[in-house]
């Protein structure tokens, strides 16, 4: 398969994208940026060739998707998109944004587990002040 390299068009859509995230990738994003996982660095709204993804892991070859309904009328999409990016050797994880909305703690702790990341010892606090 031929490389498939990223245009100027889908990268500025992905900076389009990074200005105007939904509420549950602000959310998200909260808690995966500035290395908080184990110094790990993810991007959020990054282009992979033709395709844009929520949240990518680059050292971790790991992307996170957080989807709302219109995912549920464009699985084939969603499916080749999949295919496509697993091809390039990511593994992609995806979660319903009310997941990430109102069980944010059950979404850190998949993500931790995927990652094989012990879970820091404040995220099981109830009174941590991140709200976990």
């Amino acid at each position: 398969m031929p490389a498939q390299n990223t245009t100027p068009t889908i990268k500025h859509k992905a900076l389009e994208l990074r200005h105007n995230m939904t509420d549950a990738e602000m959310k998200l994003w909260g808690q995966l940026r500035a290395h908080q996982m184990e110094d790990l660095h993810f991007r959020r709204q990054h282009a992979i060739g033709n395709y844009i993804v929520d949240f990518c892991a680059p050292r971790k070859k790991l992307i996170i998707e957080v989807d709302g309904s219109q995912h549920l009328e464009q699985q084939e999409y969603d499916g080749e998109r999949t295919a496509f990016l697993e091809l390039k050797g990511y593994k992609v994880i995806r979660f319903w944004n009310h997941e990430v909305m109102n069980d944010l703690d059950a979404v850190m702790l998949a993500i931790y587990h995927i990652l094989n990341i012990e879970e820091p010892p404040s995220r099981t606090s109830s009174k941590s002040k991140n709200g976990f």
